[in-house]
């Protein structure tokens, strides 16, 4: 599987998984001039802005947390705020999560929601 196979399929996993927990949707790679959020879901009153990171192989470039540096939290904190200010929602309490995936061969994929990652 290509690299936007995987993260396509990461991204689907994240948001079966978010559904079933409960949260409710509000977008899919939400883009603007600043970036792209890859998913957005309410959290009760919360909204909740998710980085969905993959991995099939750690060894090379790290783990799936790892890539989430100090520029790509600026940049989806950024993108949030625009996000936020175009739907008139800037008063409202926000978080921002990373689900990571890791595929592993034939075995089923590790998913991992990381609360308040940053």
């Amino acid at each position: 599987m290509n690299r936007r196979a995987l993260g396509a399929e990461a991204e689907k996993l994240a948001e079966q998984y978010l559904r079933a927990q409960g949260y409710l949707f509000m977008a899919r790679n939400w883009r603007c001039r600043s970036g792209e959020i890859d998913l957005i879901f309410r959290d009760e009153r919360v909204i909740v802005f998710v980085e969905v990171r993959s991995r099939s192989n750690t060894s090379r470039y790290g783990t799936a947390i790892e890539s989430i540096d100090a520029r790509k939290q600026r940049q989806v904190r950024g993108t949030a705020e625009v996000f936020l200010y175009q739907q008139r929602l800037s008063a409202n309490a926000v978080r921002f999560d990373v689900i990571t995936v890791h595929f592993q061969g034939d075995n089923d994929p590790e998913l991992k929601h990381w609360h308040e990652a940053f």
